[in-house]
């Protein structure tokens, strides 16, 4: 969120279809990482200043220093907004995404190794709205232990937050990633990654991103079964998935 400001922030939350419901299934994948990556974020932030006991939505902002103000226009049109909206750790996190920039612009001594903690949200946010807030977190399409800031705090970072990689990791139906690795191409760096894919109707697709920079089917998966593919291949996660396409994209 470096060199936006407050009313940057505003706006955007202001451009927000908070009820696309479509959209949130849509990038229910995508939606998820992100707001693990939130939860993994803040648990830092909640560490560095001693506010375990308000983590996970709060303001950190104010945390770190409570005479940070928004601009009283920019205040008073988040407020209208955050009339409509809900869970009340939702309008918080929105005040807090608001006042981050002036803080960012007042205080030079935060923490170089922390990293801004509310961009995956706001993303998440753009990519169908909230969330509800229960025994665990709902983003309407899919649902999330929210854990305890131990466990979030050193969670596996997911740093790949470009739109065309956040794209790539949505899709319909429950997906399993995996590595094609062979001498010279280890698991951080394989010579190609294969998804499959199973529909809630049970349709199972198997899928290579290519070179052409997209998912298309491959016999790949249903050779190596047979016996008929000399590329090993390894299960790999959603995050390591995610680097591999962020490094194949121009």
């Amino acid at each position: 969120m470096s060199g936006q400001h407050s009313r940057d922030v505003s706006d955007l939350l202001r451009a927000i279809d908070w009820d696309d419901d479509g959209a949130a299934f849509r990038h229910a994948h995508s939606r998820a990482l992100l707001m693990r990556e939130y939860l993994r974020r803040t648990a830092l932030w909640a560490q560095a200043y001693g506010a375990e006991e308000r983590w996970s939505f709060f303001d950190i902002a104010e945390r770190v220093d409570a005479a940070i103000t928004t601009p009283p226009d920019v205040a008073v049109e988040l407020e209208h907004l955050l009339t409509n909206l809900a869970p009340a750790s939702l309008r918080t996190t929105c005040r807090g995404a608001v006042r981050w920039p002036a803080l960012l612009a007042s205080h030079r001594g935060l923490p170089v190794d922390l990293p801004d903690p509310y961009e995956p949200l706001l993303l998440m946010y753009e990519r169908g709205g909230g969330y509800h807030l229960g025994e665990y977190l709902d983003l309407n399409g899919v649902m999330i232990p929210l854990r305890d800031v131990e466990s979030n705090a050193s969670a596996t970072p997911f740093v790949t937050l470009a739109l065309t990689t956040l794209d790539a990791l949505d899709a319909e139906g429950e997906m399993t990633y995996f590595a094609k690795i062979s001498d010279g191409y280890p698991r951080p760096s394989p010579r190609g990654i294969i998804r499959r894919r199973v529909e809630d109707d049970g349709r199972t697709h198997d899928e290579a991103f290519t070179r052409n920079l997209r998912w298309e089917p491959t016999e790949y998966l249903r050779l190596y079964d047979l016996g008929h593919n000399d590329i090993d291949h390894v299960r790999i996660s959603e995050i390591e998935a995610a680097a591999f396409i962020q490094g194949a994209l121009p």
